[in-house]
């Protein structure tokens, strides 16, 4: 009994310690900081994600949004489409539509129950060729040489690291393919990218505008972009500064 009685003492004269040395302002478990990535930050705030539905579908076709931004993008039967942020998928099944059976679509999202939510639309309208996948915030994860277009739709004023989600899918893109930028003109914080903004933060990376047209039956302006001569190195990138923003 004394023994046991003495080992309970023990105990308790350890764990008063241990308490003692803890104010319960800090964590017990400590994390070693975040290190900094070779990328610069954007000096710009970042519109907040509110939904994977930017309008009625009814509504958008009946402005030809889809239409005219496949047309303005000069996608034809055949390509390969990767759609950026593709939420419920409303330029997926038209994409999949124009590309025809000889072309392919990956659709692309950050958010996993977003991504199967449209995985079941797509079998539901046995989409074939569709593919469906887990995007990255900072990486969108897409094969190498691969892809015709990239499709970003009101999406692009949502990334937060834009010159490292720009360098990562320059790889992605065929040799005449083309970035697609759909975004409202107004400031980024009220879900748009100044059309200046873009097109700094593009060339940071080594992209040239193509074209930019105003497009209002998609809520803004579309602008392509192709990516000229060796990637930066990371480091390499100087970073835009917008004062207006």
């Amino acid at each position: 009994m004394r023994r046991a009685r003495a080992g309970t003492t023990l105990a308790l004269l350890i764990a008063g310690v241990v308490l003692a040395g803890c104010d319960g302002t800090q964590p017990l478990i400590k994390r070693a900081p975040r290190q900094p990535g070779p990328f610069p930050a954007a000096d710009r705030p970042v519109a907040s994600i509110v939904s994977a539905r930017w309008s009625n579908e009814e509504e958008r076709d009946r402005l030809n949004e889809a239409g005219a931004v496949m047309d303005g993008a000069r996608i034809r039967p055949g390509m390969t489409v990767a759609d950026i942020g593709a939420g419920e998928g409303y330029y997926t099944i038209r994409l999949a539509s124009r590309v025809g059976k000889d072309g392919r679509v990956l659709a692309e999202d950050i958010f996993p129950a977003v991504r199967d939510a449209l995985a079941e639309r797509v079998a539901r309208q046995r989409l074939e060729n569709v593919s469906v996948r887990l995007g990255r915030p900072a990486d969108p994860r897409l094969p190498t040489n691969s892809f015709d277009r990239v499709l970003m739709v009101h999406m692009y004023h949502e990334i937060a690291q834009p010159y490292e989600f720009l360098w990562r899918m320059r790889p992605a893109l065929r040799p005449d393919g083309l970035v697609v930028v759909v975004d409202a003109n107004r400031t980024t914080p009220n879900h748009g990218t100044p059309p200046a903004l873009l097109r700094c933060e593009f060339e940071a990376v080594g992209y040239r505008q193509v074209s930019f047209d105003n497009m209002p039956s998609a809520g803004g302006y579309l602008a392509t972009f192709q990516p000229v001569g060796p990637r930066p190195e990371p480091e390499a990138i100087k970073p835009c500064r917008m004062a207006s923003q």
